[in-house]
């Protein structure tokens, strides 16, 4: 799973700050939360935290880091891509990917930086600029496994003049194999 967030949504009932469900998912999908949400399909967990690669993150509380750190979910945080570059961060993401791996991607557009993406509901500033996304989509495509996707977090409400939903439309394109030119 390749979880695109300014989130980590590691959050557990026992840490969170704020009560946000929203700030739950990957937990949740990992067994740790309510019964009514880590077993939804069922079995849990539906996910173990080895399966996740993060990308984009930029913003965990307090308690979420040590479950982060405790569980080692697999976090390219904005630091860690503007130290080795987008391109690195998402192969070393993508190791491991193989003929028989179903990715699926989780996109949440506040993974993208608010300048470029002002409508969601939970902005954080300092992610993702247009050409690292547009880079993290087209490489996703290249590997040829994607096999589902979510998007999450696109707020018309607070969009400007619909700008921020063109943009996920574009990305959402390059996952499917859009490109400039034709590539081997």
């Amino acid at each position: 799973m390749l979880w695109l967030d300014a989130h980590a949504d590691f959050n557990t009932s026992q840490v969170t700050p704020s009560g946000n469900i929203h700030g739950m998912p990957v937990a949740c999908l990992c067994g740790m939360g309510p019964r009514e949400l880590t077993h939804l399909a069922g079995e849990a967990p539906a996910v173990r935290p080895d399966e996740i690669r993060q990308i984009g993150i930029r913003s965990v509380d307090e308690g979420e880091k040590r479950l982060v750190k405790e569980h080692g979910l697999d976090v390219y945080d904005m630091r860690y891509i503007d130290e080795v570059g987008m391109k690195r961060a998402m192969e070393e993401a993508l190791d491991g990917v193989d003929a028989d791996t179903h990715v699926h991607v989780s996109f949440d557009v506040d993974f993208l930086d608010p300048g470029i993406a002002p409508g969601v509901g939970t902005t954080v500033p300092g992610g993702p600029n247009y050409r690292e996304a547009q880079l993290v989509m087209e490489m996703i495509a290249d590997s040829g496994r994607m096999g589902s996707l979510d998007i999450v977090e696109l707020n018309p409400i607070l969009d400007a003049r619909n700008s921020t939903a063109v943009l996920a439309v574009d990305l959402v394109e390059s996952l499917f194999c859009k490109s400039t030119l034709m590539r081997d």
